[in-house]
């Protein structure tokens, strides 16, 4: 785990980051499965997604940087050097899936234990404002 960490760059910082917080809120929901608070964890989903692939697509233009900028390379070196490049930078987009799929386990388990819940009675003339 720690060689890929390392082998995905800057990018995996952001990614752990949201995911951690992503995992946070789902457990948050997990606990309280109330109406509203299924739209932070699909958000910190989509961000940790959005911050892998951020991190992958800046290491591929860096791969193809410094792959186009060396002269001396031969076609066989060059395409090991995208590809390795590429391989790197796609780690961060594996651990953007994999904390997306953790947080969605959780996020699973909340909506469980939401359909499991009684329905909420609520007054028919309760929410009505007075023009008094």
């Amino acid at each position: 785990m720690g060689e890929a960490f390392r082998n995905g760059g800057f990018g995996m910082y952001p990614t752990l980051f949201f995911g951690i917080i992503l995992f946070g809120a789902a457990i948050g929901y997990a606990r309280n499965p109330g109406k509203g608070r299924l739209v932070l964890p699909a958000v910190l989903a989509l961000l940790t997604l959005t911050a892998g692939f951020l991190g992958f697509f800046t290491g591929i233009i860096t791969t193809l940087t410094y792959a186009a900028s060396d002269r001396t390379f031969d076609l066989d070196q060059f395409i090991r050097v995208v590809a390795m490049g590429t391989a790197e930078s796609l780690h961060n987009v594996g651990l953007a899936l994999a904390m997306n799929v953790i947080g969605g386990i959780v996020v699973a388990v909340g909506a469980y234990r939401r359909g499991r819940m009684k329905p909420e009675v609520t007054k028919v003339g309760a929410s009505v404002a007075s023009n008094g």
